[in-house]
């Protein structure tokens, strides 16, 4: 009796244990994630939104124009100047020192300028009065106009070499704000070193870049409408300034100024900022056309195909091969002659590894 209470008691352990097992590989079930996208006209996508950085209109770099040590800095960051204000200065010793002896050479050039025409002057009354010759008055002559050349020559230089002199000084050439400075007391820079940044100006504007398909439907003068992260609760309005006609091969984008119409004293430079156009205006925009990503539509030997995903959920669901036809190529993608219904789910991605009636996760 006991022998056959244990077999019972073996026999539902096993029964047990393999309804367990099979919940767990029910359960080990891993479907495939597949990025999809709601079908819809050239009209679904209006507004988009760019992310830049907020910069002062007018941002003049300020650099020294020769080399040497800076030996006086009368600003720091976020100070405000007037135009005229001595903002750093070199030691110029090398310029100085040029200049010292352009001084030297312009005074030796006068003076041998002022022998050369007194010798003119004593050989032309001795010629006139028949006590030289022709040839005396003429290298006379000759002399005082070659003194004079040099004196000349010499003048010019002495001008240059003030100049680098005053390379070694930056003034404020307008009214404005401090934004950056680079360099310190007795650090030695070159020619063409930038020292600080003049935010001058009370024009604050937003630079983004674009992607190539959308840089064309940006126009000068479209309005847009500019908000802050840092600014919550008010947004501001913009115009597009200027379109780089050429790529930042940096971003690969077109980088795009946008001017803010009614900027405040919260509007700091260096913020982010997000910029959002409507295109709805846009005459590109306007066909009411079914439009798909290019990386939607697949091709076999019988055409072109998309993947609908059918699912109740909107989480997990199935994907089905179905015909499609295309039309024109525009920026946002294939235009659909027939095939497709609006507001009906497409896969975007991976579609070759992608099997009629497989079960896949929205993503």
């Amino acid at each position: 009796m006991k022998l056959i209470k244990y077999i019972l008691l073996f026999a539902f352990a096993f029964l047990m244990l393999n309804a367990c097992k099979e919940k767990e590989t029910e359960k080990k079930e891993v479907l495939r994630p597949v990025e999809f996208q709601v079908v819809g006209n050239s009209n679904v996508q209006k507004t988009r939104t760019f992310s830049g950085i907020a910069k002062a209109g007018n941002e003049i770099e300020l650099s020294f124009r020769s080399g040497g040590v800076i030996t006086k800095i009368n600003v720091s960051k976020g100070q405000q100047v007037k135009k005229g204000d001595l903002i750093a200065k070199l030691d110029n010793v090398q310029a100085n020192l040029a200049y010292e002896q352009s001084v030297s050479a312009l005074n030796s050039a006068q003076s041998a300028m002022s022998t050369a025409k007194s010798s003119l002057d004593r050989i032309k009354s001795l010629y006139e009065k028949g006590s030289n010759s022709l040839s005396d008055y003429e290298s006379a002559k000759n002399s005082y106009q070659n003194a004079l050349d040099q004196y000349e020559s010499a003048k010019r230089n002495k001008g240059i070499q003030q100049s680098q002199i005053n390379y070694g000084y930056i003034y404020a050439p307008q009214d404005g704000l401090i934004a950056d400075t680079n360099g310190a007391v007795n650090e030695t820079v070159s020619a063409g070193h930038q020292f600080a940044i003049l935010n001058a100006g009370d024009q604050m504007k937003i630079e983004i870049g674009l992607p190539e398909n959308i840089v064309n439907k940006v126009q000068l003068g479209m309005s847009a409408v500019i908000s802050f992260s840092a600014i919550t609760g008010e947004n501001f309005k913009g115009n597009v300034l200027e379109v780089s006609p050429i790529i930042d091969s940096d971003a690969a984008t077109y980088i795009t100024s946008i001017g803010i119409i009614n900027p405040t004293n919260a509007i700091k430079s260096g913020m982010t900022a997000n910029v959002t156009f409507n295109f709805e205006d846009v005459q590109t925009t306007k066909e009411n056309a079914l439009v798909i990503p290019v990386k939607s539509v697949g091709e076999d030997g019988e055409g072109n195909f998309v993947f609908l995903i059918e699912s109740e959920d909107g989480t997990t669901g199935m994907v089905k091969k179905h015909r499609i036809e295309i039309g024109e190529l525009t920026t946002d993608g294939f235009k659909i002659k027939s095939g497709l219904s609006e507001g009906q789910r497409i896969a975007t991605a991976g579609l070759q590894t992608l099997l009629d009636g497989q079960k896949v996760k929205l993503q």
